[in-house]
């Protein structure tokens, strides 16, 4: 069975303020750096353990550039963008996992809750349902019959994972306190959450259903200014103008993940 595990920085464990975030190339984001491995390599030997004969990694974050690989686990392939899009549109793939996950904007002591632009994005819609990235992931998977197996991240995270996919096997290494710290469980009692959850996750294949929403589907984004509306409909085709802050595309087939943004 092959497994890709997406990864995120902000559902990290250990990762509880917003510096060690967004500060790059301070002793707070190397530590996150290094907690991310930590916890991809967790997952990684939790799924090898859980049955998996392959496993993909993606270094999720900002463009990637996250990832320390001389400290990856040694059996883990680390794909790229257009890789692990390939990967699943490909049928190469059994199941989807997130590492380091973090909840949708608007969430309840969700620690850097966000979708996409925590800047610009103020919320993504699909359907008449608010969603973040946790359901942008599935909705992509799903739409190629892989089921989504597990997530690891901050509560609030999990929580919002489960509550549209169902009772799937969670790793809550840290609750949020506000939007911009945390509270987090011991570091080395984090690790073993996320084998344990990745191992559990492995032996969901087949009785997790992949994620579909009904389609077509309708996704309305709405921005913080309308400026920021100006722009996406000044880049982005087959896009409609709702009002000043709010745009709305109609999605027949996913084909990319791509197809569930707006660029």
């Amino acid at each position: 069975m092959k497994v890709i595990i997406m990864t995120d920085l902000e559902g990290i464990s250990g990762v509880d303020t917003m510096d060690m975030v967004s500060e790059v190339g301070t002793e707070g984001h190397q530590f996150a750096l290094e907690r991310l491995m930590a916890d991809v390599n967790a997952a990684v030997e939790g799924a090898f353990e859980g049955g998996a004969t392959e496993v993909y990694v993606e270094d999720g974050h900002g463009g990637g550039k996250n990832f320390i690989k001389e400290i990856l686990h040694p059996k883990a392939v680390q794909t790229d963008s257009a890789g692990w899009n390939e990967l699943i549109r490909s049928g190469q793939i059994d199941a989807y996992m997130e590492v380091g996950a973090h909840s949708m904007p608007g969430s309840i002591n969700g620690f850097l809750d966000h979708v996409q632009s925590s800047k610009a994005w103020y919320n993504y819609i699909v359907n008449g349902r608010k969603c973040g990235e946790i359901a942008q992931g599935a909705i992509f998977a799903g739409a190629f019959d892989v089921p989504f197996i597990m997530v690891t991240g901050d509560q609030a995270a999990c929580t919002e994972a489960r509550m549209f996919l169902g009772d799937i096997p969670c790793a809550a290494v840290k609750r949020g306190v506000g939007r911009n710290k945390a509270v987090s469980m011991d570091l080395d009692a984090a690790l073993v959450e996320i084998k344990k959850a990745a191992y559990e996750g492995m032996k969901c294949i087949g009785s997790v259903k992949p994620y579909k929403p009904l389609m077509p589907m309708e996704i309305i984004l709405e921005l913080y200014r309308s400026d920021m509306c100006d722009a996406i409909m000044t880049r982005c085709k087959d896009v409609e103008r709702m009002d000043a802050r709010s745009v709305r595309k109609i999605v027949t087939k996913v084909e990319y993940y791509k197809d569930v943004l707006f660029t």
